[in-house]
């Protein structure tokens, strides 16, 4: 999966220290949400509150990638 998180946090000018207000959720977890490597581990609650706070859908917070599936 590719993280589309930080991209849309940079076009919308939100922080890190933003989201996390927004969201309830800490730095750890918004860090490993913007890691192509780690954003398959969030869970969908999680992705469903960073995805709220931003205004955005969860889809939108990534693109899947066949390669890293199954």
């Amino acid at each position: 999966m590719i993280s589309k998180i930080k991209a849309i946090m940079n076009e919308k000018n939100v922080t890190i220290r933003q989201l996390e207000q927004d969201s309830g959720l800490n730095n750890v977890t918004i860090l490993r949400a913007r890691k192509d490597e780690t954003i398959i581990k969030c869970t969908l609650e999680t992705l469903a509150k960073i995805a709220a706070a931003l205004g955005v859908s969860t889809k939108d917070l990534y693109d899947e990638n066949d390669e890293n599936m199954g």
